[in-house]
């Protein structure tokens, strides 16, 4: 999608500080990090949110679930426990409507989210 913020992260249009990449999945830091490690996890084509996952894309969430774990070893994070957030829609707290993953950790993060 054109006006997709990530679309165009992925495209290379925008810059990132780029944590991982392959053919399906691009990790980045997140710009508003909310603990020591925010690395935003998404797929490498355009799905709007988790309402839109199916049979046609769900090879890109699969990448993208065995690329978490990926990213977490990557920033050290995989042994000591982090956290995977996606949000649905408004009332979910999702700001830009391509389905992403907050990998969040570094951190003692504790139960509750907010």
């Amino acid at each position: 999608m054109e006006e997709c913020l990530f679309c165009k992260i992925i495209n290379g249009d925008i810059p990132c500080d780029k944590v991982y990449e392959d053919e399906y999945v691009l990790a980045f830091k997140d710009i508003h990090p909310v603990a020591k490690v925010h690395v935003l996890v998404v797929p490498k084509i355009h799905i709007k949110d988790y309402n839109e996952v199916n049979d046609n894309n769900i090879l890109y969430i699969s990448k993208v679930q065995n690329a978490i774990k990926e990213v977490a070893k990557i920033c050290g994070i995989k042994d000591t426990g982090y956290r995977v957030i996606s949000n649905t829609g408004k009332d979910g707290g999702q700001a830009v409507p391509h389905i992403h993953f907050h990998l969040i950790g570094g951190e003692a993060l504790g139960e509750k989210i907010i």
